[in-house]
């Protein structure tokens, strides 16, 4: 537990252009720097109607009382997001984006709250005096690094479609947790005890530190009546409370005079939209996956890598017994298939509102030729170069090697009564930006500002071609956030939903629950409790797999491949609800994490 913590003073941007500014090789923790803590869940609750996975016991618990109250899916939620602000402020929160995809009776929907870069920042944002990227751990704390929040603004527009309870109904849980207190755990205490930066803010200071700077210990009862208030304001006038007025001023206010001052404007906050995409489905044997467009590339990365796998032969029985870790045989072409997946990412894939997608189209990325072309660059051995493919010639973009850290949160959601929803949500690093925004009222408390404009490239073309994911105004960094919600390929009927945090890992940790649970045929919790690994491409050049959970054996042999492996701790939170043949739901939570299912 311990190392797991220090594994939290890290922060490495997961190589962006110059990487040994950065990161450094001989500490691979640096690209998980999240804590573990045991889930209490003994058993997952099985049969259920409605549902509630998420990353807090009072989240799982404030959704399942709206979806009680008579609300669906989206009302429960804004309910649950508004409880993960509170008790898990350094994962997400109002300050943050998110994404959600919906199935509303059939209907699907992609809604993007991703944060957008401020109307006046330049290309050169993270460039120092000399035009070399900044070190990642200079770019993160104070100003430069945020973004215009948008999952405020992205729940409001997606409630106004399809929620059924009233907006106001829908924040009382967080208010009564807010203004009563919530006793912290363990995670959230271990992650403030070991932040070096949170304590350089005055709020940040007063609300996570007693008055003798001491970090409060697991179990105090922490209040926040300045995030009740905004909850009040927000609930009697709408997301408008947050992105105008008082609560605006507030946050520009934090952003400009940081340490290291952002762009940031009210006038950014008052023009900010979240958009409603078209969900993107990739179509896998029996089931249907469907989840986020850019500017998220998870879903795009979970399809090459289950295409080229298909198209390489790896599906075998060598996956069998299902409860064994899998075998060296099966980790070559699916490590293999991962970079080439991650090498089309860096180089194509980012906002598709700025970038256009290869031949018009991103699913161009898992046309089946396509996909059978780079299956067989998969030799024998671990390639020594990885580089992206063609799919579009008229596209040349710069490879771009941005990376993200792991702070995210992520719920599943069913309702009984046709909605079945998935929703990822970020502040970006651990604490965000480490700005915390109190409104005055109270001495304590407020929320926190992400960091998300360091998922963009620090350095916006190489090799004098520009990178696609380089930083614009008004622009959505990408993202590897990958909700998903499986669908009959026969019925069109949603048979699961899932996703997890965890940075650039999300897509493996999503894809080793897909492949255990289809392929393999576990359960859902036991799929979600198999072994980690991340293969995170061209920027870093080791195998991550967890620690003490793969046979000395299985990595030996994927040595002698090639493959640098290091063990590290590949703290997933994976969160799903998988339906039965009866109709009912079973849940499931990541034990490596503190989340629950909650239900009836």
């Amino acid at each position: 537990m311990q190392r797991c913590l220090i594994a939290l003073l890290l922060w490495s941007a997961l190589g962006h252009v110059q990487p040994a500014a950065a990161l450094d090789l001989n500490q691979p923790e640096e690209a998980v720097p999240e804590a573990a803590a045991s889930a209490p869940l003994a058993r997952a609750p099985a049969g259920l109607r409605r549902a509630v996975a998420s990353a807090h016991p009072l989240a799982s618990e404030a959704g399942r009382r709206i979806l009680r109250e008579g609300g669906n899916a989206v009302d429960a939620a804004v309910a649950v997001q508004a409880m993960l602000g509170l008790v898990e402020p350094q994962s997400s929160g109002l300050g943050g984006g998110a994404f959600l995809v919906l199935a509303d009776r059939g209907a699907l929907t992609a809604w993007d709250g991703r944060e957008t870069a401020p109307a006046t920042v330049r290309d050169d944002l993270f460039l120092d005096a000399d035009g070399q990227p900044l070190p990642f751990e200079e770019a993160v704390p104070g100003g430069r690094s945020v973004g215009v929040p948008g999952v405020l603004r992205m729940l409001e527009a997606a409630h106004r479609r399809h929620g059924r309870l009233p907006w106001r109904r829908l924040f009382a849980p967080a208010i009564e947790s807010a203004e009563q207190g919530f006793p912290i755990g363990l995670r959230l205490a271990g992650q403030i005890a070991h932040d070096p930066q949170l304590a350089r803010d005055p709020a940040a200071r007063r609300y996570f530190f007693d008055a003798d700077g001491r970090p409060w210990p697991a179990g105090h009862r922490l209040r926040n009546p300045d995030y009740a208030a905004l909850l009040r304001a927000v609930a009697r006038r709408g997301a408008d409370a947050f992105y105008t007025g008082t609560t605006a001023r507030a946050v520009v206010q934090a952003v400009r005079r940081a340490p290291d001052p952002g762009r940031l404007a009210t006038t950014d906050l008052a023009r900010y939209r979240a958009i409603r995409r078209e969900v993107l489905c990739y179509p896998w044997r029996e089931v249907r996956l469907c989840g986020m467009p850019p500017p998220s590339a998870g879903l795009l990365v979970i399809g090459q890598v289950l295409g080229t796998l298909e198209a390489s032969g790896a599906f075998t029985p060598t996956l069998a017994p299902a409860e064994a870790p899998w075998p060296a045989t099966f980790l070559h072409p699916y490590i293999e298939a991962a970079r080439l997946a991650q090498a089309d990412r860096d180089a194509y894939v980012a906002d598709p509102d700025r970038i256009p997608a290869p031949a018009g189209r991103w699913s161009r990325l898992w046309d089946p030729a396509y996909l059978a072309g780079r299956a067989a660059r998969i030799g024998p051995r671990a390639a020594d170069e990885v580089p992206p493919g063609r799919p579009d010639p008229q596209l040349s973009w710069a490879s771009d090697r941005s990376g993200e850290v792991p702070a995210t949160s992520h719920f599943s959601i069913v309702d009984g009564d046709g909605q079945v929803l998935a929703m990822t949500s970020s502040i970006e690093s651990q604490f965000g930006s480490r700005r915390l925004v109190n409104r005055g009222v109270g001495r304590a408390g407020g929320f926190l500002l992400n960091n998300e404009l360091t998922d963009f490239s620090f350095a916006p073309q190489r090799a004098g071609r520009p990178v696609a994911n380089r930083v614009e105004p008004g622009k959505r960094p990408r993202s590897s956030m990958s909700p998903v919600l499986v669908l009959d390929a026969a019925s069109g009927e949603v048979i699961a939903t899932l996703g997890s945090p965890g940075g650039p890992p999300i897509p493996h940790y999503v894809l080793k629950a897909l492949i255990q649970w289809r392929i393999a045929g576990l359960p859902l919790q036991a799929a979600f409790d198999a072994p980690n690994l991340a293969p995170l491409g061209p920027a870093v050049p080791w195998v991550l797999v967890e620690r003490d959970r793969w046979p000395a054996a299985t990595l030996q042999a994927l040595r002698e491949l090639g493959h640098p492996v290091r063990e590290v701790p590949l703290t997933s939170g994976l969160h799903g609800l998988v339906r039965r043949s009866d109709g009912r739901w079973d849940g499931a939570a990541d034990r490596r994490r503190e989340g629950t299912v909650a239900g009836d």
